[in-house]
């Protein structure tokens, strides 16, 4: 069974719960974020990484619109 994940509209998430609605592996998510392909994170404190959720879903967003174009 599928389970469906609860993902917020506002604030900040962490990578799991990014890598769970935008499925690639941890090293090609960090690339992307080196790259400038996906969102920046922000430090919420030594040992803390997140990204806003608004950016995520942008990100989500986007790719479904580059999808969709595909032939």
């Amino acid at each position: 069974m599928v389970q469906k994940v609860q993902f917020p509209e506002t604030g900040f998430v962490r990578l799991p719960l990014v890598l769970s609605v935008f499925p690639v592996s941890r090293s090609a998510w960090w690339d992307g974020v080196k790259t400038g392909r996906f969102p920046r994170a922000y430090k919420l404190g030594p040992r803390t990484t997140a990204w806003r959720a608004e950016d995520i879903r942008t990100l989500i967003e986007h790719v479904d619109v580059e999808e969709r174009r595909k032939p």
